[in-house]
């Protein structure tokens, strides 16, 4: 075990990088905090490639079966914890793993839901964490999507991604993939052609495209789905949150 004391230290310098986009595409690597998320790693037997605690925590890290005299499990203070972390009450434990975005990816089976340019981290988090309760296979995201890794965006999941596919890919080449194996895909957005979605029955195979918070589905993309659906809205109010929306979405076909 390595002990760090000085938030001026390098090597804390380089994984506070880890908070910021660039950093973790350069590197391959991104950070995780907190027990929940500690937990789901370690049930899904992520490799750790650091594990950094205070004390404390790495005392309770300890009862996991975590071996705290590796080579890989950094001891720091209360300070650099505060300093490292994204949350205003650290848990005091943190984690860095591998990003591993698949290069090749076969849609020819399951549920999926792909989201089109989605911005809020928040919204990302809470549908991928929606889609895993809901027994779906995975979720895409187009390259234009909130980054995948921001930490606002890890901590909503809650630990489902490391339960499902996450897939970072052009949404117009995976509705083709798609189609290939005969699933249909279905776009949410408000149009004059759009049905009701009580209207469509619950199949064993789909995709779902949720469209962007402030713009919706782009309308190319849309016109590349089977059909197009919206969700009646009885009370005044003009529309859902893109993540409530969701939620109602794949709950219907779940």
């Amino acid at each position: 075990m390595k002990q760090i004391s000085s938030v001026n230290n390098k090597f804390i310098k380089e994984i506070e990088k880890l908070n910021k986009k660039k950093y973790r595409e350069e590197t391959g690597m991104y950070l995780i905090e907190g027990f929940h998320l500690f937990e789901e790693a370690l049930k899904a037997k992520q490799k750790l490639l650091y594990l950094l605690a205070t004390d404390t925590a790495l005392s309770k890290a300890e009862e996991y079966g975590i071996d705290i005299e590796a080579k890989n499990i950094i001891l720091i203070n209360k300070a650099i914890a505060r300093h490292l972390s994204s949350t205003k009450n650290s848990q005091e434990i943190f984690l860095v793993l591998r990003i591993a975005q698949p290069k090749q990816f076969s849609f020819n089976y399951g549920k999926w839901v792909l989201l089109d340019n989605l911005a809020d981290p928040g919204n990302v988090g809470t549908i991928i964490r929606t889609a895993d309760a809901a027994g779906f296979n995975g979720v895409i995201l187009s390259p234009e999507s909130v980054d995948l890794y921001n930490p606002k965006v890890q901590r909503a999941m809650q630990g489902s991604q490391f339960h499902v596919d996450l897939v970072i890919k052009d949404l117009s080449e995976t509705i083709m993939q798609f189609h290939e194996s005969d699933i249909p895909v279905y776009a949410s957005m408000l149009d004059v052609n759009a049905k009701k979605l009580p209207e469509f029955a619950k199949i064993p195979q789909l995709g779902l495209v949720i469209g962007n918070e402030a713009h919706g589905v782009n309308k190319q993309l849309a016109e590349l789905c089977d059909d197009k659906m919206y969700i009646p809205i009885y009370g005044k109010a003009e529309s859902l949150n893109a993540a409530v929306a969701a939620g109602i979405m794949i709950y219907h076909f779940a």
